[in-house]
């Protein structure tokens, strides 16, 4: 992949980590942010960043920060906004944007639950614009899922696939716009049935966690759901889901005891308790296994 002109929308959480991976891969990124602040501090996290992961520092040279949404995004090759998930804003800086840049210019959003198709349905050239679902950080994760719609061309999702694997990333080609794409269905169809199992008391919710953690999950990261269904059988496959499908929740709403959580206050980390009650150390002391695991991954696989 030659190196592209690429404008990052958005210079949060998300927006400064993928600008971070597509500079380090060599391409000129712009960034813009309708905040000062968060743009005035952007180069200063991936400098950071960078330092952290051992990564080449230089790379934040090829990162130019701009105030100005026409001027961010005029000579582009690839835009990617990564904004708030806000479906009026987000099809209002894509209305914006497509006044200004070339007629090739690709036009991607990153989003986890907003339907692409309804982001990009006013625009007026549509097969130029998907989706692009990042995991976060960005420079952490390898998953980067493609999401194209009715519209897309074939061209707009062969280039935004090479344009990721060839930063590092690990493109999934999603075939059809549905809600949560690949991904957040898979993880929460998960979620639901170990919300499940604590709603109906068959164990606690740190029992849940254990069992993922030190049985299948462990195996999660080099054998998949499909190649674990092909190594064991598919027709022990059948016989257990003929015995075990029945049982599981299949409930198409959330769950009560879900509801009643939130409704009780009982936010996560945000209140202190959730399924489970969390003290500040024990909040930091998670965050930070999480991400040394992260950053143990991404050596491995490099």
């Amino acid at each position: 992949m030659s190196k592209a002109k690429i404008t990052v929308i958005g210079a949060g959480l998300m927006g400064h980590g993928i600008a971070q991976v597509f500079a380090l891969a060599g391409h000129d990124v712009t960034i813009y942010d309708s905040f000062e602040k968060t743009l005035a501090t952007a180069k200063d996290r991936i400098l950071a960043n960078l330092k952290d992961l051992g990564d080449d520092e230089s790379a934040v040279d090829r990162v130019t920060p701009q105030g100005d949404l026409a001027e961010a995004v005029r000579d582009a090759d690839y835009v990617v906004e990564a904004v708030l998930e806000d479906l009026a804003l987000k099809q209002k800086i894509f209305a914006d944007v497509e006044k200004h840049v070339r007629p090739d210019t690709i036009l991607a959003s990153n989003t986890s639950v907003i339907p692409i198709t309804s982001i990009m349905q006013g625009l007026q050239k549509r097969e130029r614009a998907l989706g692009t679902h990042w995991w976060n950080p960005p420079f952490l994760v390898p998953l980067v899922e493609v999401i194209e719609t009715q519209w897309t061309s074939p061209a707009t999702v062969d280039f935004t696939m090479k344009l990721h694997a060839a930063a590092g990333k690990k493109p999934a080609h999603v075939k059809k716009d549905v809600p949560g794409f690949i991904g957040n269905r898979l993880q929460h169809a998960l979620w639901r049935e170990a919300i499940s199992l604590v709603e109906h008391g068959i164990c606690d919710a740190e029992t849940v966690d254990t069992v993922i953690k030190a049985a299948f999950g462990r195996r999660l990261a080099v054998l998949g759901p499909l190649e674990n269904a092909d190594m064991v059988g598919t027709d022990l496959t059948l016989a257990i889901h003929q015995n075990v499908l029945g049982d599981i929740d299949s409930r198409p709403a959330p769950s009560p005891y879900l509801e009643k959580l939130v409704k009780d206050g009982k936010l996560g980390f945000k209140s202190g308790e959730g399924f489970r009650t969390w003290s500040p150390e024990q909040q930091t002391a998670l965050r930070a296994k999480v991400l040394q695991h992260l950053k143990k991954a991404r050596a491995q696989d490099t």
